[in-house]
């Protein structure tokens, strides 16, 4: 049995990734998530963000390595939203679960690759959740799928546990740095805001709070993920898992995320007791002994490639180390690394146009070319900046100007740091670009 399996359970050394085990948590983890996710999108577009976020922009911002993906046009990304609320219904009910499953992971990952300035940690959550369901039988239980079975192997539920902890750990992980435990940073600039809350929201103006708060949340972050694996300590667990995500929901605007992962941790409550919580319920699921089984070799390539999700999921958060700097300043290594709620940045930047073929010079506004949360984004993040420097390069290469050169002036604040120069205005964007190797054109935060 592969690498991957046993990293699951790494503190059980008995553990058997064959086990058959009751499939009512692959159903929960199914219900729920497609629940909470239609719930998800119908909010997106009756916020108008569809139009706001995709449509509205007359240039987009692709990730490295996806530059391939565009946005596909208005009628189309509209149709994208229907397939996924369409297919998530599907999932829900246990119907056409495989071909739904498909659709929604491949179109929800295509939106969340159109423009990196939206990136959320939430929305590469989902995607990961959304690719597991698909190599997993969700929709073998509790479901309108007419073969219905009671047992499935412990792995199909464990790597959902597996995928919630190392949310949790590399969150609780990113806390431990000096702005987190030592100056209570983000948290003492932004409990403040909440101090018009009834009853608590005097205490919110203390800088005890802030740092009660950060040191709760980097201890929580780091000890749930195994509380919530320990059969004693479970029930507790829970309480703090619903009492810390919405005190979150509360105070910070981050979205569905506290809503998606306290649910879809109840993925830890012991098979034998959900069924116990279903009977009591009366709740029918069909169920027999009929067990679900992978042939061999679907067994030998899933297994090939959650060794590769594991290793991926538990290596790739380090990334940053191979870069020079600081890692809150410079981000070279900081997205998909579980990094939750951890800055303030900010930032204010022009563009610098060097003709070299008149020697005159003029700026470009990014407030011209972007919208309000675009511009706010790329002026703090580096490949962005570089991005949008080569899209003023092709702007103004249509208009005439062939032969230029762009430099960035370009200030920002980390954690109430005090403004400072983010960028090197010497350098010449135009002949920079975005990649994996260091971006030395980022000045030292220090």
């Amino acid at each position: 049995m592969s690498f991957a399996i046993y990293t699951m359970k790494l503190l059980d050394i008995k553990y058997n990734p064959y086990k058959e085990i009751s499939a009512l948590p692959l159903a929960v983890v199914r219900i729920l998530f497609s629940s909470i996710m239609i719930i998800s999108l119908v909010r997106f577009w009756a916020m108008g963000w569809i139009k706001q976020f995709y449509v509205d922009p007359i240039m987009h911002f692709p990730y490295y390595g996806f530059e391939w993906i565009k946005f596909p046009g208005e009628t189309l990304i509209y149709a994208f939203y229907v397939l996924m609320i369409l297919s998530l219904v599907f999932m829900m009910i246990g119907r056409f679960y495989k071909i739904s499953s498909i659709i929604f992971f491949t179109l929800f990952t295509y939106v969340e690759l159109i423009d990196k300035s939206l990136y959320l940690n939430h929305y590469y959550f989902v995607s990961i959740i959304a690719l597991l369901l698909i190599l997993v039988p969700a929709d073998k239980v509790f479901s309108l799928n007419k073969k219905q079975l009671l047992q499935v192997p412990a792995w199909t539920i464990d790597i959902f546990k597996f995928q919630i902890s190392v949310v949790y750990l590399f969150a609780g992980i990113a806390k431990l740095n000096p702005d987190w435990l030592i100056y209570a940073m983000p948290l003492k600039l932004w409990l403040p805001a909440n101090s018009e809350l009834p009853i608590i929201g005097s205490l919110l103006k203390l800088e005890l709070t802030a740092y009660l708060a950060s040191w709760f949340g980097a201890i929580y972050d780091l000890t749930i993920w195994y509380f919530l694996l320990n059969s004693k300590t479970r029930k507790y667990a829970y309480f703090f898992v619903f009492a810390f995500h919405l005190s979150t929901a509360i105070f910070f605007n981050i979205g569905m995320f506290p809503y998606i992962i306290s649910l879809l941790s109840l993925v830890f409550i012991d098979s034998a007791q959900m069924e116990k919580v279903f009977k009591k319920l009366s709740l029918k699921t069909n169920i027999n002994n009929y067990s679900y089984r992978f042939n061999p070799l679907r067994n030998i390539v899933i297994s090939s490639f959650l060794t590769v999700f594991v290793l991926f999921q538990t290596l790739y958060p380090f990334r940053h180390i191979f870069y020079e700097g600081d890692l809150f300043w410079n981000e070279q290594g900081y997205r998909f690394g579980w990094r939750v709620m951890l800055i303030e940045k900010a930032g204010t930047i022009d563009f610098k146009i060097l003709d070299n073929s008149t020697g005159k010079t003029f700026y470009a506004r990014p407030s011209d070319f972007l919208t309000k949360v675009q511009e706010t984004q790329m002026a703090t993040q580096a490949d962005m900046i570089v991005s949008f420097a080569h899209y003023l390069k092709e702007h103004y290469k249509k208009i005439g100007l062939n032969n230029i050169s762009i430099y960035a002036e370009s200030f920002a604040s980390l954690n109430g740091s005090g403004t400072k120069r983010f960028i090197d205005p010497t350098v010449d964007l135009t002949k920079e670009k975005d990649g994996f190797e260091q971006k030395d054109w980022i000045l030292s935060f220090k």
